[in-house]
């Protein structure tokens, strides 16, 4: 039998946020990408996670006015806060004003999580896109909002960009020290707030994340190009590039999680230190995406497979050639294919060569633990996106929110423009649900053809990535045309610009769910019970008397022919 390959899991001190919460990030920024448009990436992998396009309308609020936060991992109300005056459109996590967010969780210690917080990551992520016409306004509402109300969740990495500039922020509360409050009359937090740092990331570069914090070292406080909420009114100011909160290094101090000099301090070594599982697990997606745009990884490929924790991956690099949004979509959909991982080709693999491992991530054997590789593209995802931003139109027309839902490497990414006004019928949130299934939602459609896929994968795949193709091609063939039309109607009327890219975007969504549903069907038929029916250009082909040409009959590979033998000897054998 082939050597079973799994590895053998060492050091597992802070495994359990790697499989409860699961994401990919990449940021792109103006000078890395083909057309000098801003870029992030975000996949939402979870395994209760629902695909479904978020709609928030822009709205003007009377004073008074409160709003519920509810905890993005469990839907359990938090608290109220007051409403702004002024709430701005959002449609995914994309705003009119072309700012967006992503996360990934990266969990940290878990002695700070804060109890009496009631603004969470998911809360946070949506009241900045709500509040906020920058990325730098971002952070600053992102900071007055837990200074004031707590943060309740875990470590979170952040990508916030907009059409100008991108950004990463790392957050993590500082615990709960509850003492009674005699005129509010209830417990508050004596060590209530955050601890994070954020980093502009330099023009004609490009950064990622995947749930283990990456900001380690960091230029302090200079009033100039680094700054601390002390001064964070700064923070407009161009030339600021790094912003952190002035606890953030004395809070370690106090807790021991450092000692040394103010500027040997890494955020990531303090509050998010990394182990195997974080190696492994995460920063392995990193370096895949890494690889995918720099001749200079192989030197870190230990570290990404835990081997060297010693070293660490930049936080940033600077490409070997310029992106574009179809790139990004491509490294979602990453196995770690051309690699010595190569979850196509390990023993896992099967027949037919599935790069995908049913949970738990890790197993035991023998009182031994083991792992599954985590990827880029996981069957759990449930949906991901492309935020394209571009400063030299105007807002409705220059954000595009490439939408998919489901598993990346099967779904077809849609262009929403930021500036239309409704979000189609099948997407929409609410339609359906994890445990409600509609069989014309785009995340229930998308997921059956997913998993047909998985049965006969490398059968199956040269069909969905053709078809994959086809349709996202059209979109990036159209982009141009439509941007051109919307803009002479924005020209004319603001109003007739975004109409027009509403029923633009509405019906196209709409139309590939229909064609996915039907090429659903289509697949279902040519690969019946194992077998491959002949067709031609989409047609399957019949006899002169219009009975059905017989199918192929592929069996199995020579790999797993071999693997049967020596596992079975002549059992098998014909005699």
């Amino acid at each position: 039998m082939k050597k079973n390959i799994f590895i053998l899991i060492v050091g597992l001190v802070t495994l359990a946020p790697f499989y409860s919460k699961a994401c990919t990030n990449y940021l792109v920024t103006k000078g890395a990408s083909e057309d000098g448009s801003t870029m992030i990436s975000y996949a939402a992998d979870s395994h209760i996670r629902y695909g479904e396009l978020y709609w928030r309308p822009a709205g003007t609020w009377p004073e008074g006015s409160m709003i519920t936060l509810y905890d993005r991992g469990t839907a359990k109300p938090l608290g109220q806060i007051p409403q702004a005056a002024v709430t701005y459109q959002v449609i995914g996590f994309m705003n009119e004003h072309q700012v967006s967010i992503g996360e990934t969780t990266y969990g940290g210690r878990h002695e700070l999580m804060d109890s009496l917080a009631i603004v969470d990551y998911g809360s946070l992520m949506f009241l900045a896109l709500q509040r906020s016409t920058s990325a730098r306004e971002a952070i600053k509402v992102m900071f007055e909002l837990v200074s004031e109300y707590g943060y309740a969740s875990s470590g979170e990495s952040f990508s916030i960009a907009d059409k100008n500039e991108v950004w990463i922020l790392e957050m993590i509360s500082k615990g709960c020290e509850p003492v009674w409050d005699k005129k509010q009359k209830k417990y508050i937090n004596k060590n209530k707030g955050a601890v994070w740092v954020a980093i502009r990331i330099p023009d004609g570069y490009v950064s990622a994340h995947a749930n283990q914090a990456r900001i380690t070292n960091f230029k302090l406080s200079d009033g100039k190009t680094s700054i601390s909420t002390k001064e964070i009114d700064k923070i407009f100011n161009p030339e600021v590039e790094i912003v952190y909160a002035d606890d953030v290094i004395s809070f370690a101090k106090e807790k021991g999680y450092f000692e040394g000099e103010d500027k040997d301090f890494s955020f990531s070594d303090a509050y998010a230190p990394l182990s195997y599982g974080g190696a492994r697990f995460c920063e392995l997606r990193v370096w895949a995406f890494f690889n995918e745009i720099s001749d200079d990884m192989s030197k870190y490929w230990e570290h990404a497979i835990g081997n060297d924790l010693n070293i660490r991956m930049p936080l940033y690099i600077k490409p070997n050639k310029k992106l574009s949004p179809a790139d990004l979509m491509s490294y979602k959909r990453n196995h770690l294919e051309g690699t010595d991982l190569d979850m196509s080709k390990d023993y896992g693999a099967g027949p037919f060569g599935l790069p995908y491992r049913w949970r738990p991530l890790t197993w035991d054997y023998d009182s031994v633990t083991y792992c599954n590789e985590r990827v880029t593209a996981t069957q759990q995802t449930g949906f991901s996106f492309i935020s394209q931003m571009r400063s030299w139109l105007p807002d409705p027309i220059g954000g595009v929110f490439w939408f998919g839902v489901d598993d990346a490497a099967s779904c077809v990414y849609v262009p929403f423009y930021c500036g239309i006004t409704k979000t189609p019928k099948k997407w929409s949130e609410g339609y359906g649900d994890i445990l409600t299934y509609k069989d014309d939602a785009a995340f229930w459609v998308f997921n059956r053809v997913a998993h047909f896929a998985y049965l006969f994968y490398n059968r199956v795949m040269p069909d969905l990535t053709h078809q994959q193709a086809l349709l996202e091609n059209k979109f990036f063939e159209y982009q141009p045309l439509v941007d051109q039309s919307a803009l002479e109607l924005y020209s004319e009327d603001p109003e007739k610009g975004k109409e027009y890219l509403t029923d633009y975007c509405v019906s196209n969504a709409n139309y590939v769910v229909d064609y996915w549903k039907e090429f659903g069907e289509w697949l279902l038929v040519k690969y019946l019970d194992g077998n491959i029916k002949q067709e031609e250009n989409g047609e399957f082909l019949r006899n002169p008397w219009g009975y059905p040409k017989s199918p192929k009959f592929p069996g199995y590979p020579d790999s797993w022919k071999e693997d049967l033998i020596e596992e079975t000897g002549d059992q098998f054998k014909m005699r």
